[in-house]
């Protein structure tokens, strides 16, 4: 059975996984102290998280990142999958990264400040999130068109063999036809000797 990637995409599907999963597995035990730093600074950027419990926010948070670096390190889920999810975890990550106060310089700048440093990083996973979405597009019609190849070869096999059967079929036919043939002279020649 093939797998829905090729070796090329392996390298960054499992760095970006286990650096993902691990951070996930991190924030499943949290203290109270550190979900309400993590519920805080995210309910600044995105004010309708601040209905949610500071636990309950830093349990969602881990089991998104769990999903998260579980799909990519999962071989059987399609690279283009793969990589949207990455994108769109990575995506909300930079929304964080450029609507909260302090973290780029002042101006219209996205350049960050020493405190917008740790999330700006996260640019690397937007970058081979739409990587891999974009090697998952541009390959599915080559693997289509290998298929389609595929089948075209099956069907020629295929119509060989019918050929091939029939003129078996044939020879054998005619084959029969003689042997019947033979059979009836042999007979008629029989009843011939037996009149004598």
């Amino acid at each position: 059975m093939r797998l829905p990637i090729t070796p090329s995409e392996i390298a960054p599907r499992i760095a970006t996984g286990a650096f993902i999963l691990n951070s996930g597995l991190g924030k499943r035990d949290v203290d109270e102290e550190t979900a309400a730093g993590l519920h805080g600074f995210a309910s600044n950027t995105y004010p309708f998280l601040a209905k949610v419990p500071p636990a309950t926010f830093a349990k969602a948070l881990s089991t998104a990142e769990i999903v998260v670096g579980a799909a990519l390190l999962t071989p059987l889920i399609p690279t283009a999958v793969a990589g949207a999810v990455l994108t769109g975890f990575s995506a909300g990550l930079l929304g964080l990264y450029l609507r909260t106060p302090g973290m780029t310089k002042p101006g219209a700048s996205v350049a960050p400040t020493q405190e917008g440093l740790t999330i700006a990083k996260d640019v690397w996973m937007l970058g081979i999130g739409i990587g891999l979405i974009t090697r998952g597009l541009m390959d599915r019609p080559q693997r289509s068109a290998t298929g389609r190849r595929a089948g075209r070869t099956a069907h020629k096999a295929s119509a060989k063999g019918a050929k091939k059967v029939a003129k078996a079929d044939k020879k054998a036919h005619k084959a029969s036809a003689k042997a019947g043939f033979a059979a009836g002279e042999v007979s008629a020649r029989a009843r011939e000797l037996a009149h004598r």
